[in-house]
């Protein structure tokens, strides 16, 4: 079929004659006319092979998005759109653009872009350099960053060590810690949206958190005032890592994220999860299955032949309140009394190191062109990378973890505590929760949608507004004690005097 018209076809045939800021200025317009025909093409598969068309000036012209962003390969894709490997022009720097169409069912690059903004500056992090639009797409520019933590683990045979996975889990439990700090819950915690930094760069193993389709604000940020607790919730994150109180229904909290996120650890020690590959008929009968799994999967069990200390994280977590703050030093300091326990070090060595330097067939080396970013700030310190916060290394440091707390028989309750009171909003030591469902098992729920489809929440549709009567009921803990009666003013006494005697 003959090619699409484009504005470049009408370049002038000597733009030599142009001056520098004119044709800056003619391209600019090029490019916005002409983005609608390069992202059809991007989007029709065969994908687009941008990197092999020769470098002329409408090739180059139309290539470029947020007026100075060159689109290269494409490195990934899913529900929401694409994702390339792009080149910041006015420095080289190397970035990650994603393309997401403007009529999504639910558009979630705005979102997201907000809640990178919310968290910039910490370890771990991305930094984020642009968002708009392009035509029919929204465009996000973020640091290219290296592989996944799934990436990584099947690099290394689907099993990673109790070093590893202790050193990645303080990490991790960091990077979460500083999400919940700013007033968000992610989620949707899977290995897939952990990734490290590029290789021959100082964050080159500092452990990143991206995609942030489904951060909710769980507190208001200026009052703090929790979410209420509610039930019948549709499934919101992977199955697979999921905790059980979000499998029921349960609205989510900062302790479901923690608890996903000791799935995950068990899932590297042991290469898988007890409620992988359970076969049903339709989504909705296969969440449920898993549901069911995890609660009759005693903690005891799913950890048994590991450090104890993975096992008293899980029942740790799995008996939180639904508002209570978790003891993020207390749930470290279990994983470095794990790693002193097996003999182990923390000397930042990686399972996936130690293959790049035995094999020569790591991530290091197959040749990817990386560039530093010579603006980039120094990486952080472990100190700051276990703490969370950067440059503030004793910020989490405030409460004294003593031997004997880390070697009790059962975890100790938050610090500080807010009791819920009721039993049913906790799940049993034993690493169930108490079978309290109706004849059809787990809550009737609708099949959950994929998580780069969800739209982040704010406080202004979570949070209930101070001048409105809290809902009474079972099993809704969290919330205000007393009615909020609005009391007369002044000049309406003054007024109901007069009327009324």
């Amino acid at each position: 079929s003959p090619k699409s018209p484009s504005l470049l076809d009408h370049w002038p045939p000597t733009p030599s004659t142009l001056s520098p800021p004119k044709e800056i200025a003619y391209r600019s317009v090029v490019i916005h006319f002409d983005l609608g025909t390069h992202l059809q093409q991007i989007f029709t598969p065969p994908p687009l092979a941008i990197s092999s068309q020769p470098p002329n000036m409408a090739s180059s012209a139309s290539n470029v998005v947020g007026v100075h962003y060159r689109v290269g390969k494409k490195i990934g894709e899913g529900s929401f759109g694409v994702i390339f490997e792009g080149t910041n022009l006015l420095n080289n720097q190397q970035v990650a653009i994603k393309f997401e169409p403007r009529k999504s069912d639910a558009p979630q690059l705005r979102d997201e872009y907000r809640t990178y903004k919310i968290l910039v500056g910490y370890p771990g992090i991305p930094n984020v350099y642009y968002f708009g639009q392009e035509g029919l797409h929204n465009i996000l520019v973020i640091d290219l960053l290296g592989p996944s933590l799934e990436d990584l683990f099947d690099h290394c045979g689907r099993r990673f060590t109790i070093k590893t996975v202790v050193m990645v889990a303080k990490q991790m439990l960091s990077r979460v810690q500083t999400i919940h700090e700013r007033n968000l819950i992610y989620r949707d915690i899977k290995p897939d949206n952990f990734i490290i930094g590029r290789p021959g760069t100082k964050a080159a193993n500092v452990i990143h958190v991206i995609d942030f389709g489904m951060a909710k604000q769980y507190r208001d940020p200026k009052t703090k005032q929790h979410i209420p607790y509610r039930e019948r919730k549709s499934l919101s994150g992977t199955a697979r890592y999921m905790s059980i109180n979000t499998h029921l229904g349960r609205e989510q909290s900062r302790r479901d994220d923690l608890e996903a996120l000791g799935h995950v650890f068990m899932y590297f020690l042991r290469g898988g999860l007890p409620w992988q590959g359970l076969k049903a008929a339709t989504n909705k009968q296969k969440y449920e299955k898993i549901g069911e799994k995890k609660q009759t999967t005693a903690i005891k069990d799913l950890c048994e032949g590991f450090p104890e200390e993975f096992s008293k994280y899980l029942t740790y977590v799995r008996n939180l309140g639904f508002e209570d703050t978790p003891d993020y030093d207390y749930l470290r300091e279990l994983f470095t009394q794990a790693l002193k326990n097996a003999g182990e070090v923390e000397d930042g060595e990686y399972d996936w190191m130690k293959i790049n330097k035995d094999s020569g067939k790591g991530w290091d080396s197959k040749g990817h062109n990386y560039h530093h970013n010579p603006n980039a700030r120094p990486g952080p310190s472990q100190m700051e990378l276990h703490s969370g916060h950067r440059g503030n290394t004793n910020s989490q440091q405030a409460q004294n973890l003593t031997v004997g707390r880390l070697n009790a028989a059962q975890p100790p309750p938050p610090s500080p505590i807010k009791q819920m009171g009721k039993q049913r909003d906790r799940p049993s030591a034993q690493g169930g929760l108490s079978a309290q469902r109706g004849p059809g098992g787990l809550r009737d729920m609708s099949t959950p949608a994929g998580s780069t489809q969800a739209q982040f929440q704010n406080s202004a549709q979570n949070l209930p507004q101070q001048k409105m009567t809290p809902q009474g009921g079972i099993g809704q803990p969290g919330q205000l004690n007393a009615q909020a009666v609005q009391q007369p003013s002044g000049f309406q006494k003054f007024i109901k005097s007069i009327c009324c005697g």
